[in-house]
C-alpha cells in the first residue's frame, strides 16, 4: 500500500537596515517574555546580555525575552550623549486597562551604567563608527496581575556631538 504524498511550506521574514551617518536606529525590541503573576507582586529583570531574573510571586516560562538593541552609525572617536526621555514606561494589556510599570533601563556598555533622563557621554571605539549597544529594563508585576499581552514603548535619545 502506498503512502499518500503531502507538501507543507513555511514562511520566514527576511529583512535588512541601511544606515546613514549619524543615524541611531532599533533593531530589536525589548521583550521580558512569558510569565505568571502570583499572590504577590514581583518583578521581572532582563540584563544587557539578555539573562532574565525574578522576585517576589512571578514565575518565569516559555519565551525567556530578550534586551532592547540599538545600533547607531557616526564617525570614529566622536562622543554622543544618551538619555531616556522618561525613566519608566508603562505596559498596557491588549483588549484592556490593565498595565505594568517599567523602569531601570540599563545600557550595556562596558561598564554598564543605568540610562537615566540626564544625557551620559560615550565614545564611539569602532574604527569604522558603527555601534550598537543592549538596553535591559526591570518589570514591575502586580500581584494577580491579569493575563495578557501587555506592549508599550520607551524612548531613547542620543545627540551626536
Amino acid at each position: 500500500q502506498a503512502e499518500a504524498q503531502q507538501s507543507v511550506s513555511g514562511r520566514g521574514e527576511a529583512f535588512a537596515i541601511i544606515v546613514a551617518r549619524l543615524s541611531f536606529i532599533k533593531t530589536q525590541d525589548l521583550d521580558f517574555g512569558q510569565i505568571a503573576a502570583g499572590n504577590s507582586a514581583g518583578t521581572v529583570t532582563i540584563a544587557p546580555s539578555g539573562a532574565r531574573s525574578k522576585t517576589g510571586g512571578v514565575t518565569l516560562f516559555g519565551n525567556a525575552g530578550s534586551p532592547a538593541l540599538f545600533a547607531g552609525y557616526g564617525f570614529p572617536n566622536q562622543s554622543v550623549l544618551i538619555s531616556i526621555t522618561a525613566p519608566t514606561g508603562v505596559l498596557t494589556r491588549a483588549g484592556g486597562v490593565e498595565t505594568m510599570q517599567f523602569d531601570t533601563f540599563i545600557v550595556g556598555s562596558t561598564p554598564q551604567v543605568q540610562l537615566t533622563t540626564a544625557p551620559r557621554s560615550f565614545r564611539i571605539s569602532s574604527s569604522t563608527g558603527m555601534f550598537a549597544f543592549p538596553v535591559g529594563a526591570t518589570l514591575r508585576v502586580k500581584r494577580n496581575q491579569k493575563p495578557g499581552v501587555y506592549h508599550g514603548m520607551f524612548a531613547i535619545t542620543l545627540q551626536y556631538q
